[in-house]
This record gives structure tokens, sequence and C-alpha cells, in this order.
């Protein structure tokens, strides 16, 4: 059976938006939520940041400049993101990298890439469109490239991560895809208006 995206129906819509607010899905991502005891995270935090690569962000922040790269959702707590099918390969070198010294006790990494589904918004307007339903301070001095965020947007949960100046990332509960997709579109009408 064919994987289907919750917003499969709407690619038309998508594939229209263009010029300075554009939106597109990038489909199932391997999505492995890591989560560190504190008192474990500083020992055990390096060796997975040497299988991932990349080392495990800071609050607020990303690391990792392509696949995989890891978010901080909280203390202890990570979203690490990869091409499609990647995720049974984090989780064996996860917990090869979390067993060992510790009984495989010091955390727990667990597939969550149904969970979500991931949007993208690219172009010079999307920081005004997202301004439109978040209430997140995102101006630059406050939120730049690399920073990530959990909050509310039309209402609705997602994970803000900039990846560039004008390109976000919108982690959003599957769920909820359709109804966010729509209001990103209805948002984004008056910006295509005057590009067309």
């Amino acid at each position: 059976m064919t994987a289907r995206s919750a917003i499969e129906h709407l690619s038309g819509a998508l594939a229209r938006t263009g010029g300075p607010a554009r939106l597109h899905e990038l489909p199932f991502p391997s999505q492995v939520e890591l989560r560190l005891d504190d008192e474990d995270a500083d020992s055990f935090g390096p060796r997975v940041g040497q299988f991932l690569s990349c080392d495990i962000p800071a609050a607020a922040r990303a690391t990792g400049g392509g696949d995989p790269y890891v978010l901080w959702l909280g203390p202890g707590w990570y979203l690490i993101v990869d091409r499609p099918g990647r995720a049974p390969g984090l989780l064996s070198g996860l917990h090869g990298a979390l067993g060992g010294d510790c009984g495989g006790t010091c955390g727990s990494a667990v597939d969550v890439s149904a969970a979500r589904t991931v949007l993208e918004l690219t172009g010079p307007a999307v920081r005004a469109v997202l301004n439109h339903g978040c209430a997140l301070d995102l101006h630059p001095r406050a939120f730049k490239p690399g920073d990530c965020a959990q909050t509310l947007l039309a209402q609705a949960q997602v994970i803000l991560h900039q990846t560039a100046p004008h390109d976000y990332r919108l982690f959003v509960r599957t769920s909820y895809a359709d109804y966010l997709a729509r209001w990103l579109l209805d948002a984004m009408s008056e910006y295509q208006a005057a590009f067309s």
C-alpha cells in the first residue's frame, strides 16, 4: 500500500503559490524523538552527536545543516529529522549510543515519523504570513536561522524552525495538517494577489 500525505489533495493549490510566499510539503521525513535524562545528557549527548555527525542543540536551537538535523524541543527532549526511510537506522544507532555504560536506561528514542506533517514556507513575505497567526516575536533580532520553538500557529500546535532568513519549516500534527495548510494558503492569498 502506497503512503498518502495528509495534504496530498492540496498539492495543486500548493503548487500555485509563488513569488513572495511559497508553500510546499516535505513528504514523509523520518522523525525520531530522543529523550535524555538530565543527569545523563552531558555524558551521552556527545555520543549521540557523534553518531548523528552534529552536536545536540542548545535550548531553542537546531543543529545539523542537512540530513539528519536535530531540533531542541525542551530540556532533554529532541526531534531528529532525516530523509524518508531512515528511522530504523536512526533508532538502531541511537540505541547503540545510549546503551553500554548505563544498561539502556539513559534515554529513549522513538519513531514518530507518522505523527507530524512537515510544511516549508519560503519567500520574503513568509514572516508576515506567520505573524497573522503566531504570537512569537519573529523579528530577526528575536528569532533567526537555526532557532526553533514549539508554539501555536492559527491555534494549531507546531514546531517552528527557521532554516534561512526567509525560510521556515512547520512540523504540525498530521490530524491538523489540512487545517493548517488551508489557513496558510488563505493567509498567503494577499501576497499571491500582489505577485500575480
